[in-house]
């Protein structure tokens, strides 16, 4: 039992360190995205480094849902890649250790971060992005800090733009002045024209001053003016001025209330409340729409009653339809009358109907934006759920893959760690945006990720156990090779010592044998099949197989010759292959069905006629080299033979 917990002491002592180590290096990648997201917003504001830090602090706190996830793929893989690179994983097993027992502590350590990550996701997050929201927004609305450049015009000052020409950077003096006023409104817009200007901040940072020397100055007053054809105007000159301008250069942080009421500062109980208050707000808007729809005559359809019965239920009829004794002809009305009120009646009608159509867009709208209200509830919500999941199933792909690629350090984990990740960020990011555009079932599109990557996860796992070799070469190429065939040659050489030589008697025999039963085997198969013929029957795959093994032994017993010219004759029997193209299946219901779906089915047709073609050219091949084998067996000595007997 010592060893036991030693072996576990062991493993969380390699995972820890490095999840830690990985850890803060996804954490500053997401961090540094953020910033580059956000950057226009926080360049140029003069910010106090305490409000930068308290805004990295929390977006920190808000970006660990997508690290973490990240960081166990990482140190997973980069854990048992280096176990099985350093054989440490290797030894385990050979101790009768298995690989689940080896990943036993990590797994319970993977429930405990899943569970403190749920709790992180209930409690913490909302607080987090409430006040990082609170943050951004209120550093969004904050006024940039006070550059004029020389030489471009300046419009960040609300309701001015400023063009200087130069300024002395020693004294803050600038130099050929152009403020174009637009406070007033563009109908109200003067213009200011000055030799030379200093423009400075007051003491409580909410207004600039700003001293003018030697200029003049345009108003329009369109105001003073609007009865009049001509628009006034006013020009001054002056010798200094000063201006007072409104521009508040402090932060002002917004009240947390209003974000705290959003769905990213709810925590799971005040989301479910949300959604179920707005679902029942829906289901009665719902209501009172069909209940409208359905007894408006405007739809065209005959009024119905509500009625309750005895238990309780609402039921609804059809009102019998009360007629005037005589309806009025719309035709005859037009006819006659005159032309202006034909064209009255006409617009009446279109206005009716319009106005009937926007009170239904707007019913819809307001149906639409409550469903949005529940959708992203419902999205946050799902949320609080899928991180601790995803932890696991990454720990569960992870851990495996890396005993079975046996690859330590942070090169080849960290390149696999990256693809899998941006696979499951696009599934993921997917499902997010067609569950909040209703596009599909919001537990749908946030457990869709989680789905897809389930099963990879077991299945890495069942592989690292039984110890399969998943990244083998060799078996993905002759699983190919079974599926497609590959020519191969074979190869044969002289035996430097012979126990039982071959008889050519004996050989001849066999070869007459081989012959007839390659003959058989090409008379009992049709040389081109129909579609249907191929797909029902095909080439006979266990009287292929007859035929091969008829033909290994023929092999085996002439190749117990001396003579070179026999052996090499031997090496041009073709090595016959049981391709799954000969009969692709014995199921008739599968066949059928590959000769329903015609594009699948035509395709494997054709291929399939190619490789039967060479397999008929092999068997012809069988028969060839048989008679000259024959042949050469037939002479007193095969060694002093004409060499025509070889072709």
């Amino acid at each position: 039992m010592l060893g036991v917990k030693r072996l576990y002491w062991f493993v969380l002592k390699s995972f820890v360190p490095l999840f830690c180590m990985t850890f803060c290096i996804c954490l500053f990648i997401v961090l540094m995205q953020f910033l580059w997201r956000y950057i226009d917003d926080l360049v140029g504001k003069g910010l106090t480094i305490d409000v930068i830090g308290e805004l990295f602090f929390y977006a920190a706190l808000t970006m660990i849902p997508m690290a973490l996830p990240l960081a166990i793929l990482l140190a997973s893989l980069m854990t048992f890649g280096n176990l099985g690179e350093h054989f440490e994983l290797t030894a385990m097993k050979a101790s009768g250790v298995s690989l689940i027992k080896v990943m036993r502590p990590l797994i319970v350590l993977m429930v405990a971060i899943g569970i403190g990550a749920f709790f992180f996701q209930n409690n913490v997050l909302p607080i987090a992005q409430t006040k990082m929201w609170t943050l951004l927004f209120s550093m969004r609305q904050k006024s940039p800090e006070l550059e004029i450049p020389e030489g471009v015009f300046y419009d960040q000052i609300p309701g001015y733009n400023f063009f200087v020409d130069h300024k002395n950077r020693d004294n803050g003096t600038l130099y050929e002045v152009m403020i174009y006023d637009m406070s007033r409104g563009f109908d109200n817009a003067g213009i200011i024209l000055a030799d030379s200007g200093r423009l400075m901040m007051t003491e409580d940072k909410a207004h600039l001053f700003l001293k003018l020397w030697n200029g003049e100055s345009f108003d329009n007053l369109k105001e003073a003016g609007q009865s009049m054809k001509n628009v006034p105007y006013r020009r001054e000159s002056f010798r200094d001025k000063s201006i007072l301008l409104n521009f508040d250069a402090n932060f002002n942080r917004m009240d947390e209330e209003g974000m705290r009421n959003q769905y990213v500062g709810k925590n799971i109980a005040q989301l479910q409340a949300t959604i179920d208050s707005v679902g029942e707000r829906v289901d009665s808007l719902g209501a009172d729409y069909s209940r409208m729809l359905v007894t408006s005559p405007r739809m065209g359809v005959k009024p119905f009653k509500e009625t309750i019965d005895k238990k309780g239920r609402i039921t609804t009829s059809p009102v019998p339809e009360v007629r005037p004794a005589k309806m009025p002809d719309v035709d005859s009305l037009l006819k006659g009358a005159n032309s202006a009120s034909r064209v009255n009646y006409i617009s009446q009608a279109l206005n009716k109907a319009k106005n009937v159509k926007q009170d239904y867009e707007f019913r819809s709208m307001v149906m639409k934006d409550e469903l949005s209200v529940v959708r992203r509830h419902d999205i946050e919500l799902q949320k609080k759920f899928t991180l601790s999941f995803a932890c696991l199933i990454f720990f569960f792909i992870g851990a495996p893959l890396g005993a079975i690629i046996r690859k330590g350090g942070i090169g080849t984990p960290l390149v696999i760690s990256v693809l899998l990740f941006i696979f499951y960020y696009i599934i993921d990011n997917t499902g997010y945006k067609m569950a909040r555009d209703g596009r599909m079932a919001v537990w749908e599109g946030m457990w869709l990720s989680s789905a897809v990557l389930l099963p990879l996860g077991i299945f890495f796992t069942y592989k690292a156990v039984k110890d399969s070799a998943v990244f083998n070469k060799d078996a993905y190429m002759n699983f190919f090779r079974r599926l497609i065939g590959s020519n191969i040659a074979r190869h044969l050489k002289v035996k430097e010592l012979i126990i039982e030589e071959a008889e050519p008697a004996t050989a001849i025999a066999m070869l007459d044998d081989l012959k007839l039963r390659a003959q058989e085997y090409l008379n009992a198969n049709p040389r081109r099949p129909s579609y249907s013929a191929y797909w029902l029957k095909g080439y006979s795959r266990s009287g292929l197989r007859l035929l091969s093994i008829d033909l290994e032994n023929t092999v085996a017993y002439i190749a117990n010759s001396r003579s070179k010219l026999v052996i090499n004759k031997l090496m041009d029997y073709p090595i016959l292959r049981s391709l799954w193209f000969y009969h692709p299946t014995n199921y008739r219901w599968a066949a059928w069905t590959a000769m329903v779906i015609f594009p699948i089915g035509l395709t494997v047709y054709l291929f399939g006629l190619r490789q039967l073609s060479i397999l008929r050219h092999e068997i012809n091949t069988i028969i060839s080299v048989s008679d000259q084998l024959q042949a050469l067996l037939s002479q007193p000595d095969p060694e002093e033979s004409p060499t025509s007997s070889l072709t």
